[in-house]
């Protein structure tokens, strides 16, 4: 699927399934009601239409099922896919971007099946890799630079990806979008539900040579799934995990067959694109503190290796919210993991920048807008972010560990973003704005009257969703209400505060 950003999209999304389930756009800035967590299920034989601006930058992102302990097994039997943002921006770079011909997604998955042959879930015994559903995948590839659109789809498994002649290549984007500069590198990490985009120049092998993308299992560190060992020696996960061939040992997971070139290849690297410019820590409104721990106390000393996890002591209710923020919010988020798994931490509606990795600044590869970062064991990792355009005083966004289990076990919780600091209620008293007729019974018309200056008028519905904008400047405004009856929410900014007011439209 193909998406411009600024396109108005509606997504008809018919369940034709014996069972619920849900569609999730992952790293998408869409309003929560159109997220498809597990608030939004989708019945057997219903469909949903959520309708949308696409906002987010031109990347790779993907679609998958986020139901209440079903997200495993139904990301597993197939209901996954890839999603492609462009731009104007991106569009102005010498990039390959012929689907199909120098730009190609590909998705990496492993499988477990039972001994019926079924899927299986929650086991260490995934085997099977396969490359965007296939066995023992191949492809052909012009002598020229070619466009990977890399995503992990595995429910556990993290790559270490390389070329088997370890040669280098470029990458270009991450999650959320395009980085300053292609980062020339031989290996890639990735983890459960991460995006790169990555550019390799087949123009230095001959015509019909075969090369391999590895997975280079064999230096992951201890602890992240894929890797020789995971626990300690009186802690040890699953005996399945050490029978499995593809742990801690390096394997073939795609082959290259080169081919001649297109017309009019791409043939070099670009060497910079448009400076991303990090989110500066100031004015930042709070600090947060998330917690990786087991469930020692029901499942004993063997929950360190095998779970159920919590994030702050808690296992995921739907029935409650775990954080509120509100809307135009800058936060720094601190994860801490005390297990001995690490945990791909994902969180819904916002991209983030990575701050440093127990003290230390990020990898390059960490440089760009991301919405999933690995936590090591005992690892700690802040992110700066900000809550932009949408709010909502009832409907929650999701933030979760990666590993598909582990999420579906409860290592997840919900947070709101409301419309500000003092929800939707009436202005405080004695704030020197005065706002009126409130209800609207008569008139379309609404004044506004203020001490200090007024710069910044936005209207709201009892969605979240923002209906208009207007900047302005005086101490008495005139605004125009929408025609439909309801609730608005009114973000009133002036020299010295934010604040809202409920307005009643009733004509």
């Amino acid at each position: 699927m193909f998406i411009n950003k600024q396109d108005s999209i509606t997504l008809n999304v018919t369940n034709h399934l014996p069972v619920a389930t849900t569609v999730h756009w992952h790293g998408f800035h869409v309003a929560p009601f159109n997220d498809g967590g597990p608030h939004q299920i989708i019945a057997p034989g219903a469909t949903w239409s959520p309708s949308f601006k696409m906002r987010n930058n031109a990347s790779t992102y993907w679609y998958h099922p986020h139901g209440e302990g079903k997200t495993e097994i139904q990301v597993s039997k197939g209901l996954a896919g890839l999603i492609i943002v462009r731009d104007s921006l991106e569009a102005s770079y010498t990039l390959p971007r012929k689907y199909g011909i120098d730009d190609f997604p590909i998705i990496l998955s492993t499988r477990s099946f039972d001994v019926l042959y079924q899927i299986a879930t929650a086991t260490h015994s995934d085997s099977v890799m396969m490359v965007n559903g296939t066995l023992n995948p191949y492809l052909t590839v012009p002598k020229q630079v070619v466009r990977l659109r890399l995503l992990n789809g595995s429910a556990d498994r993290t790559y270490n990806l390389g070329l088997s002649d370890n040669s280098p290549f470029y990458l270009i984007a991450t999650d959320g979008g395009m980085l300053s500069q292609p980062f020339a590198t031989t290996w890639l990490r990735m983890s459960p539900g991460e995006r790169a985009e990555i550019l390799i120049n087949f123009d230095a092998y001959d015509i019909d040579q075969q090369i391999y993308l590895k997975s280079y299992a064999s230096e992951l560190q201890k602890g992240i799934i894929g890797a020789d060992s995971v626990g300690t020696s009186t802690l040890i996960i699953g005996e399945e995990y050490y029978t499995n061939l593809l742990n801690g040992t390096d394997f073939d997971i795609l082959r290259f067959d080169v081919t001649t070139s297109t017309a009019n290849p791409v043939t070099t690297i670009p060497t910079a694109f448009a400076p991303l410019i990090p989110m500066d820590t100031l004015g930042v409104n709070t600090h947060r503190h998330l917690h990786f721990s087991p469930d020692t106390l029901l499942f004993g000393a063997q929950a360190y290796v095998d779970g159920p996890f919590f994030i702050n002591n808690e296992a995921f209710n739907i029935n409650n919210t775990n954080i509120i923020t509100h809307i135009n919010d800058k936060e720094i988020w601190t994860l801490t993991n005390s297990t001995l798994v690490a945990h791909p931490f994902h969180i819904h509606d916002i991209q983030f920048f990575v701050l440093d990795i127990n003290g230390n600044p990020p990898p390059p590869q960490y440089s760009g807008l991301k919405d999933v970062i690995l936590v090591k064991p005992q690892d700690t990792v802040r992110f700066i972010t900000k809550f932009e355009t949408f709010a909502d005083e009832t409907m929650p966004y999701m933030y979760h560990c990666h590993l598909l289990h582990h999420e579906d076990e409860g290592m997840m919780g919900s947070f709101l973003v409301k419309p500000n600091a003092i929800g939707i209620n009436q202005l405080p008293p004695n704030n020197g704005i005065k706002v009126y007729p409130n209800p609207l019974n008569a008139q379309q018309t609404l004044t506004i009257q203020s001490e200090n200056n007024i710069n910044n008028i936005a209207i709201f519905d009892v969605l979240g969703r923002q209906i208009s904008t207007q900047k302005t400047s005086g101490k008495q405004i005139t605004l125009v209400m929408p025609t439909d009856k309801g609730v608005y929410m009114l973000q009133i900014k002036t020299d010295q505060t934010t604040l809202s007011q409920k307005i009643v439209v009733a004509y």
